[in-house]
This record gives structure tokens, C-alpha cells and sequence, in this order.
């Protein structure tokens, strides 16, 4: 479709013991800035290998601005800029040198590099420190330069791989304030996969949830909050089979637990919790504690995978990495 920055349809990735991406299908329209979400070994890596023009897939097809990405997969590159989750620029080289190195990478011609990269430079606040070595950069600062990195052969379309991620808060919403300048003023579409989800909340337009290889949802943040049907009541009790009974009586529970600690969705909270501590009263629960909030994402994302998104290693070790990075500079 014409207004289509890309189109997935039915793509497969199979490997040997398992199916990474199972017959996921999805677009993203020009200048919208898109995010895909997953816990580890959701496919979305894979996904977003493929549409690198990385990984081949197994079956399905991917148009980038309208390329044939897997029959010319030269010309789509072209059409785009990556910045992965970890460290890509480097150290031993000032900022010019790996701004050079990209722009060479890329083909842009010799007579505009020198003018693209200043313009790059000067477009995320990194002018004046353009001949330092990069290993004297702050963890933001180099994070800046891997985006400015991307924007030396204007990108039509931006991956960017946790984008904030181990930055101080300053350096976080410098970093979303330029990605929405990037939107805003260029018309880039950009694909963002993040853990962070009030990242994914302010930045995104549209959200792609990924679990087991399959999309399981896709929609607008707020379309995805209010997709949960009600508010969300975290309670706890070590009252042995508390979890079961609030099964028996009917409440939509959106993650099992072990603990003794448990998340419900509640059509209208402050009017049903009385009726709620009523009935596990009745049946002899007694209750620890007990709160009440309006769906976010880290909801939503619970209830379409089972996990809370920070959960696992490789997110864990990425974020430190970065915050070691900003620590050491």
C-alpha cells in the first residue's frame, strides 16, 4: 500500500529445534514511529534480523518503501539506519572519525560527506566535541553519536534497538526529544524495540506485542490499555488456596502468581473492591494488602505474555553494559 513504510506478510523463521517467527504479519506506516515488544525469545530480534535483510526468512515476504527486500536486498539497505542495543561506536576514534567511517559504510558520496556529517553533528548537540576520542564520551553522549551515526545518509526508515537504554534520566529524554524531532521534521518512520515502557508509551503510535513467535496483539497505547476492560487490583494474601478462589469467583486474572501476590482486572476498582474483600472475607481469605491503579503497558504486556518485560538476562546485561560505559567515561 502506498502510505506503507513496510509491509510484513505470513513471515516464517524456522530453525532447526524451533520456529522463531511463526506467520507474523504487520505494517508500518510512513512516519510512524512503531514499536514491537516481546520478552526474550519472542521472535522480535529475528524479526527485526530479517528486516535488516540479515537473516533470510524461511517464507513470507518484506517491502521496504515498496522493495522487494529479499529479491533486492542492496537497494532496501539503503532505505534505512540501525542503531542495535549495544555498543557500536568506537572508542580509539573521535567522533568525526566514526561519523566518517558510517557515512564511507554507506556510499554517501565524498562531496556531501563533510556537510551531512557537521549537519548530523550539530542536529543532536555533538558540534563541539567532535575531534574528543569517544572513549571520553558519557554513556548519552555516545548513544547521541550512534543515532547521529544513522542520520549521514538521511534514513528513510530508523531501527532503533532500546534507544535509552542505562541512560540517566537527562540523557533519556534528550534521546526521546530527538527521535520525536526526527518524526516530526523528517517524516522518518521509525521501528523501535524498547523494555522501557513509558518510552514505548510516550514514543509510540502503534505497539506490536510479540510472544512464542507470533504477534499476539497490535494497537495504540491507550487502545491496548483500555483493551484490558476495567482497572487493575494488585492483592495478596498467604491464605492457602486464595489464588484458586478468586478464580471461582470469576476475576480476570492477568498473571498466576506463587507468592501469595496477584494482579485482577476490575470493571470500575473503587466501587467493586468492597464487594471483592467481601466475598474473600466470606470464604476466609484474609487479605495483606491491597491497591488500585489505571492499566499501563507493563499491564498489558503481563497480560498478552504472562512476564513482566524486564524479566531476563540479555535486557539485564545490555543495561548494564551501558550504565558501566557511562560510569568508566
Amino acid at each position: 500500500m502506498a502510505d506503507n513504510a513496510v509491509e510484513i506478510h505470513n513471515l516464517v523463521k524456522t530453525y532447526p529445534r524451533v520456529k522463531a517467527v511463526d506467520d507474523v504479519s504487520f505494517n508500518i506506516e510512513k512516519g510512524e514511529v512503531f514499536g514491537l515488544l516481546g520478552p526474550n525469545g519472542a521472535g522480535k530480534t529475528t524479526t527485526i534480523r530479517m528486516l535488516l535483510t540479515l537473516v533470510q526468512p524461511t517464507s513470507g515476504s518484506i517491502r521496504i518503501l515498496g522493495i522487494n527486500a529479499l529479491s533486492d536486498p542492496g537497494k532496501a539497505r539503503h532505505m534505512f539506519g540501525y542503531v542495535p542495543q549495544d555498543v557500536s561506536v568506537d572508542g580509539e576514534l573521535t567522533g568525526w572519525e566514526n561519523m566518517l567511517m558510517y557515512a564511507k559504510l554507506y556510499d554517501v558520496p565524498r562531496q556531501n560527506r563533510e556537510k551531512l556529517i557537521k549537519e548530523a553533528l550539530e542536529y543532536l548537540g555533538l558540534s563541539d566535541r567532535a575531534n574528543d576520542m569517544v572513549s571520553k564520551y558519557s554513556g548519552g553522549m555516545m548513544r547521541r553519536l550512534e543515532i547521529a551515526q544513522t542520520l549521514v545518509n538521511r534514513p528513510k526508515i530508523l531501527f532503533l534497538d532500546e534507544p535509552s537504554i542505562g541512560l540517566d534520566p537527562s540523557a533519556r529524554r534528550f534521546i526521546w526529544d530527538h527521535i520525536e524531532k526526527l518524526r516530526r521534521e523528517f517524516g522518518t518512520t521509525i521501528l523501535i524495540t524498547t523494555h522501557d515502557m513509558e518510552e514505548a508509551d510516550r514514543l509510540c503510535e502503534r505497539i506490536g506485542i510479540m510472544d512464542r513467535g507470533k504477534m499476539v496483539t497490535i494497537g495504540r497505547p491507550a487502545e491496548l490499555k483500555s483493551s484490558l476492560g476495567g482497572d487493575i487490583v494488585s492483592i495478596s494474601s498467604q491464605t492457602p488456596g486464595f489464588i484458586e478462589k478468586l478464580k471461582e469467583l470469576g476475576y480476570s486474572l492477568i498473571s498466576d502468581s506463587t507468592n501469595g501476590h496477584i494482579d485482577l482486572v476490575v470493571a470500575d476498582g473503587e466501587k467493586q473492591i468492597p464487594n471483592l474483600l467481601a466475598s474473600l472475607h466470606a470464604h476466609g481469605i484474609v487479605i495483606e494488602t491491597v491497591s488500585l491503579k489505571k492499566p499501563t503497558l507493563d499491564d498489558v504486556f503481563l497480560h498478552f505474555t504472562g512476564a513482566r518485560i524486564e524479566q531476563g538476562d540479555s535486557f539485564t546485561q545490555a543495561k548494564q553494559t551501558r550504565r558501566t560505559i557511562r560510569r568508566l567515561s
